[in-house]
């Protein structure tokens, strides 16, 4: 992870690839990028965990989803503007093909990883796809190596490095941190580490932030 070159706007994104807002904000973001392509992000993906308590061999899906929804009518109905927001966005999710919901620290090191390898948005793009369209399980060492090489690292490297503990102090002081800062929920932005946006916000949106910071010049 890079400090944002001149002219360059940061922008934090705290996010956990089990979130599936965080996976649909992510979406409207990316169209927004694509929409201006001149825009001055530098991304930094930042970790936050949903669950920090969650056991290390994860949950299993539907136990989970039971115990934060009291029962199916619920779990339908917190998971129906999900549905709607990801096949909107052609995302086409698929909770169906999940069995466990993981615990992340892992992933959040991976992604930490790749922020020093600058490969951060692929690698978040592969913990989302691999949980919510393919059912994987994202605390596998094998799964994250496998994310990481499509984003062109080492996945000898990533294998022997999720065999330490190598980094997991640095994950929990950045996730207190952010906590400290006020961030309570998933997906937040953090824009010029000054203007907090919170939550899946429109495409529309983000295209005005960026003509705002650049004056109707990002086309």
């Amino acid at each position: 992870m890079t400090d944002p070159l001149p002219g360059q706007v940061r922008l934090d994104i705290f996010a956990d690839p089990v979130c599936p807002w965080c996976m649909i904000g992510k979406a409207e973001l990316d169209q927004a990028l694509e929409r201006r392509p001149g825009h001055p992000f530098a991304i930094t993906w930042q970790p936050f965990r949903l669950d920090p308590q969650m056991p290390q061999a994860g949950m299993d899906y539907v136990a989970y989803m039971k115990m934060k929804f009291t029962d199916e009518k619920g779990i339908l109905a917190a998971m129906k503007p999900v549905m709607e927001a990801s096949e909107r966005l052609g995302l086409w999710i698929n909770p169906s093909l999940i069995e466990r919901v993981p615990n992340t620290l892992d992933a959040h090191r991976l992604l930490y990883w790749a922020g020093l390898e600058g490969v951060q948005t692929p690698v978040m793009s592969g913990l989302m796809r691999a949980h919510w369209r393919e059912g994987r399980n994202i605390s596998n060492p094998d799964v994250l190596a496998l994310i990481g090489e499509k984003a062109g690292m080492d996945g000898g490297m990533i294998r022997r490095l999720l065999a330490t503990a190598e980094d997991r102090d640095q994950i929990a002081s950045r996730e207190m941190h952010a906590r400290q800062r006020g961030i309570a929920s998933v997906p937040t932005f953090i824009v010029a580490d000054t203007h907090v946006v919170t939550g899946a916000q429109p495409a529309g949106l983000w295209q005005n932030v960026i003509d705002e910071l650049t004056g109707g010049q990002a086309q």
